[in-house]
């Protein structure tokens, strides 16, 4: 394409949007995606269902998105979770609408997702290069002049162009793309860079405990975040125990509080309570009557009444309570224990994984120097940022590929 009206450079959940937008409104629309395909964070998303986008009301909505999702409400009010679920559906993908108001395509495919959105932006003319590792986005007299990248054959190309939207994503799964170019070419057109951390991401724990049951996997758990001895926050649902410590949905959603305070060299405490539906008293008298109904069993037995296997070798450890020893004979005060051990199983955090597991990266695009009715740097005309190189992150729920559509489709249409 000679002379593209607007280059945009990615082409994830945020780069389609963009693309599809700017090409809708007649301009001529090139992407330069460093990968073979499109949308490869996307294909990762829900597990691999692609969690679209939650049915939240925008009140809701920007109570889970951090620093300040306020700066989304022009972006949210322009397009929303139905607009990119009508959009889909023009496209010939049926969506489903799970626990917790996620959204999945009906299929279950992620890859049907971004197939579908990747044709809607072909038949509108929006031109594709992969395979393009972008070197520099040149600004002269505080507007966008032009784009160089780097094509397959290790040519350097300079293209000419007025209007940039940079959606090269954060630095979380590089194997995606998402390497932290756009921060690099950000920094360089004089914006500021927050402080860039993984969040929505596993944390590794002193203590043997995790690992002794890693792969057991528990829903309706209760996980409270003790930082400095206070308990911070608390998360109701599933958990996974690894050989690391721990993940699962709790974890990834306290993980950015946690990534703070460790950064903060404070002391992190995760707490499991393995039956949250039980207060302590209600607790103790089901396990008083279970120990009086099976007198005769031995306590190596009696886990089996409360836990999955995978758990029982752990507390029957942490109790000392001798395995052969008659519940019938477990006195009062062993019994308080095990209830304490049901309800608080204690985790020191001693670190949070790497970029490379963690869903999203934290920090960004100072969004002060972004307008939020279009997405357009204050800084440099003709420059727009839309998607997770922002300072803009959310809890899990299909928040952020909600954010990464709406910023996409508001940058798309160049103000």
């Amino acid at each position: 394409m000679k002379n593209p009206d607007v280059i945009v450079v990615g082409g994830g959940a945020a780069g389609l949007l963009a693309s599809i937008r700017a090409a809708m409104d007649g301009h001529k629309v090139l992407v330069l995606e460093k990968m073979q395909t499109t949308g490869k964070k996307m294909l990762l998303t829900g597990k691999g269902r692609c969690n679209i986008t939650n049915s939240d009301s925008i009140k809701d909505f920007i109570t889970q998105v951090f620093p300040d999702g306020r700066f989304l409400y022009s972006a949210f009010n322009q397009f929303f979770n139905f607009d990119i679920l009508a959009l889909l559906e023009d496209c010939g993908v049926e969506t489903m609408l799970e626990r917790g108001g996620r959204y999945f395509p009906k299929s279950e495919k992620a890859s049907d997702v971004v197939e579908a959105l990747y044709k809607r932006a072909k038949d509108l003319g929006v031109e594709f290069i992969f395979n393009a590792k972008v070197l520099s986005i040149e600004q002269l007299e505080g507007k966008i002049n032009s784009v160089t990248y780097l094509n397959n054959n290790l040519e350097e190309i300079k293209i000419p162009v007025q209007n940039v939207i940079v959606c090269t994503g954060g630095k979380s799964y590089h194997g995606t793309g998402s390497t932290g170019d756009g921060y690099v070419f950000a920094k360089k057109l004089g914006h500021k860079i927050e402080k860039l951390l993984p969040t929505l991401v596993p944390v590794e724990t002193f203590e043997n405990t995790a690992s002794e049951m890693q792969g057991l996997s528990l829903k309706n758990i209760n996980a409270s975040l003790i930082i400095d001895g206070i308990e911070e926050d608390s998360e109701f649902g599933e958990l996974l125990f690894t050989h690391y410590g721990l993940s699962g949905p709790v974890i990834l959603t306290l993980s950015r509080k946690i990534v703070v305070a460790l950064e903060e060299k404070r002391e992190v405490k995760i707490s499991i309570d393995f039956k949250p539906a039980l207060d302590f008293e209600k607790l103790d008298a089901r396990i008083l009557r279970d120990l009086n109904e099976h007198g005769k069993m031995k306590f190596a037995n009696l886990f089996k009444l409360w836990l999955p296997q995978k758990a029982i070798s752990v507390f029957q450890k942490l109790s000392n309570i001798d395995i052969e020893k008659q519940a019938s004979k477990i006195s009062g005060a062993e019994r308080k224990k095990i209830v304490s051990l049901l309800k608080n199983l204690e985790f020191t955090v001693k670190a949070h994984r790497g970029y490379n597991e963690a869903v999203v990266t934290a920090g960004g695009v100072c969004t002060d120097e972004v307008n939020p009715k279009t997405m357009e740097s204050k800084l440099v005309q003709g420059l727009y940022f839309a998607g997770e190189v922002l300072n803009l992150d959310a809890n899990t729920g299909g928040y952020n590929l909600q954010i990464a559509f709406s910023t996409g489709w508001l940058a798309g249409g160049l103000g």
